[in-house]
């Protein structure tokens, strides 16, 4: 990942202020690319900037597994509802979590998200589930009731 900013940098600067505004900075990822100057000396237009709202939660992704850490790092996971790994959360910026994420941020990735990108469990399980690979009909008992 091409210029990342750091969780930790991000929480910490949160902390520090005790605003948002080290929150407003969002995490760029590969796909997000930097206009560079082409040789002939003019821009390059082919990179489009989507503009998204403030970044306002957080979405903590637990990717390694806390089965050798001690009680306390368990409980922090507990408090933070994360069960399993790959499991998905989002809560909205605050200390309390900020300091729960800087806690566990050896196990967890975490990313800044805007409102419009939160899901409730329900919709991450709608979003994973594979779209049907066939279409019914018909069935046999709807033409045995109807004869």
């Amino acid at each position: 990942m091409a210029a990342q900013t750091s969780c930790r940098t991000l929480l910490n600067t949160y902390m520090r202020t005790g605003t948002r505004q080290g929150l407003q900075r969002t995490i760029t990822t590969s796909s997000t690319r930097l206009n560079a100057q082409t040789p002939s000396g003019s821009a390059s237009s082919s990179t489009e900037q989507v503009e998204q709202g403030p970044t306002t939660h957080f979405k903590i992704t637990l990717r390694r597994s806390a089965i050798s850490l001690g009680d306390k790092k368990k409980g922090t996971l507990k408090a933070l509802g994360i069960h399993r790994r790959h499991q998905t959360v989002f809560f909205p910026h605050g200390p309390e979590v900020a300091g729960k994420i800087l806690a566990v941020k050896e196990l967890v990735e975490v990313e800044n998200v805007p409102t419009e990108k939160v899901m409730t469990k329900q919709e991450q399980r709608q979003a994973r589930k594979a779209p049907r690979g066939y279409k019914v009909v018909g069935s046999r008992r709807d033409n045995f009731m109807n004869a």
